[in-house]
């Protein structure tokens, strides 16, 4: 997986923001399907998921708590489905 650096204005691999936004995007959706069969992803499986992108990684907690999914926080690490 080409990684995107955020650190910088020019990404790495030369992806720009949008298109990291696109996987983060896929990557969140192909997440619910495993969140709906396990009850739990860690964030660790998530980085690893994403290859350590740590631009994608963000982006796509992003969007699972957007569509619903508790994130957990530091004494958690993990993305469940709220129960509210």
């Amino acid at each position: 997986m080409d990684a995107c650096d955020s650190r910088t204005r020019a990404y790495k691999n030369g992806k720009t923001f949008d298109q990291c936004r696109v996987i983060a995007k896929s990557i969140s959706s192909q997440l619910e399907k495993k969140i709906e069969q396990a009850g739990v992803v860690t964030w660790k499986e998530i980085l690893e998921v994403v290859d350590h992108d740590e631009l994608v990684y963000k982006l796509t907690l992003k969007y699972l708590r957007e569509d619903g999914y508790n994130i957990g926080d530091w004494k958690t690490p993990q993305v469940v489905k709220s129960t509210a």
